[in-house]
């Protein structure tokens, strides 16, 4: 049930519904939504929406609406193929008549062998084989790099697609908290500050404490013990580590203890911009760092980015994280357009303005409040590491779990549809050139016919061909090695 708390204290984990990492404090008026997370306080709240009125249900809702709303790619090739049978039985027909009027004697033994050798040199293998060939190889050297196409339809959709929409968290960055810097002040060394930070903040469970214990575990440091904990609500925590009183928290709480901060504040600063969490330790009433934790981004995102754009891509970001961090990471990868603080409904919201330039639009997500979007967009990428839900939800899933997945995927779909083209061409500049032939256009200036054997191994020769030409996708290299 979906609600409103009337009394407790808490951190409640809302990635299922906003995708951010970071539990989000929650006192009495504060909004709570069925199947988040509850952390380690207790909350009481009234109920405000049951059943199908959560949130919950409500993405489900857009979910089925979003699907439900797709419309199958018609192949071109399937309604050509539809008038060119009766075309060729025609002038068949036709050849037949023709020969029995004007031919030479014997007319019905020319007649019979044009007929059939028409019949013969067109059947329509080479175009039935042409697209069906090409997909099975295409998606099957895609399921090897990674790329699992989860409706045949969004094979064609990608190679036209125009703009990458993608969401931050889980996508373009690692999905959970990290301390990324460990800024010291002067005299002080990593090995002697970091154990007894790492000691304090194991004895709490908020995700930013955990993210500095797992920092030190990492490094191999062994953790003193630490007494007296106490958590100052909104600001930090206490605690006594040997016979040193350490201090972690905001600079507010520095402040309200009469530490002062010196270059370290500028340091934190600097920190805040780049859109990451500044803290502050101070060890019995001097601060002696900076600390930065953040949600990283992934190292393969910078250079999938850039490969993007250099496929003539366009990249968006559709995330439900605040707007300066979301402007910070835009600005560090050089992603094209961003769209922050927005919930599921809204990224769906976004997808149809992105598309209402007449572009075909991707989205690239991960987690719960991605499905609608997913399912909203022209083709939906799921990353292989995300929810049931997200995966369900998308055409297209990325076993690597980041965003080279998305460039190979896209070359992928480029390669097929353009070795489906040149099967195509085959087929059908096969057929406008020898059906005249086995009708006899060469017998007035040569005197000579098709017979039906060379019609034959004609007609056998042109599969051949669609079939060796699809088989050559097996060889496609990855514009982007990535690992499943």
């Amino acid at each position: 049930m979906d609600g409103v708390v009337q009394s407790g204290h808490s951190f409640v984990d809302e990635s299922m519904i906003t995708g951010e990492p970071v539990p989000v404090e929650k006192r009495p008026e504060a909004r709570v939504v069925a199947g988040t997370i509850n952390g380690t306080g207790a909350l009481t709240y009234r109920a405000t929406a049951v059943g199908r009125d959560t949130m919950l249900s409500r993405i489900v809702a857009m979910v089925e609406d979003a699907q439900g709303a797709k419309l199958p790619i018609q192949a071109q090739v399937d309604k050509i193929t539809a008038w060119f049978v009766p075309a060729v039985m025609g002038v068949a027909t036709l050849t037949v008549l023709a020969w029995l009027a004007l031919g030479p004697d014997p007319a019905l033994t020319f007649a019979l062998v044009a007929g059939v050798s028409v019949l013969i040199i067109a059947c329509p293998c080479a175009m039935g084989l042409a697209t069906p060939t090409s997909i099975m190889v295409g998606t099957g050297r895609a399921a090897e790099l990674g790329v699992l196409f989860r409706r045949g339809d969004a094979l064609q959709a990608l190679q036209g697609v125009g703009i990458i929409a993608v969401d931050k968290t889980g996508t373009l960055t690692e999905g959970h908290p990290e301390l990324t810097d460990l800024i010291l002040a002067d005299g002080y060394n990593e090995a002697k500050v970091l154990p007894l930070i790492a000691a304090v903040e194991a004895q709490s469970e908020h995700p930013i404490a955990r993210a500095i214990s797992r920092a030190a575990a990492d490094k191999g440091m062994k953790l003193p013990k630490a007494t007296n904990f106490t958590s100052l609500t909104g600001n930090g925590v206490r605690a006594t580590v040997g016979k040193k009183t350490v201090l972690i928290g905001a600079d507010r709480l520095m402040l309200s203890e009469g530490i002062d901060l010196g270059p370290l504040a500028q340091a934190g600063q600097k920190l805040a911009l780049e859109a990451k969490t500044p803290l502050y330790a101070a060890i019995d009433g001097q601060a002696v760092c900076a600390i930065a934790v953040s949600d990283p981004i992934k190292p393969t995102t910078p250079a999938a980015i850039k490969a993007l754009h250099d496929l003539g891509l366009k990249v968006a970001m559709l995330t439900g994280d605040n707007a300066a961090t979301a402007a910070a990471i835009a600005t560090k990868l050089g992603i094209d357009h961003v769209q922050a603080e927005v919930l599921p409904a809204g990224k769906v919201t976004a997808l149809k303005s992105l598309r209402s330039g007449g572009q075909t639009v991707a989205f690239v997500g991960d987690g719960i409040n991605d499905a609608p979007a997913l399912a909203e967009a022209d083709v939906g990428l799921a990353v292989g590491n995300g929810t049931d839900i997200a995966i369900e939800s998308a055409d297209i899933v990325l076993m690597s779990g980041d965003l080279r997945g998305v460039v190979n995927a896209v070359e992928i779909s480029r390669a097929t549809m353009r070795n489906i083209r040149q099967n195509l061409f085959w087929a059908f500049g096969y057929n406008v050139v020898l059906i005249p032939v086995a009708a006899g256009a060469l017998y007035p200036l040569f005197g000579t016919m098709l017979s039906p054997a060379l019609a034959a191994g004609a007609m056998a020769l042109s599969s051949v061909f669609v079939v060796s030409n699809a088989l050559r996708l097996r060889f496609i290299e990855p514009v982007m090695k990535a690992t499943v």
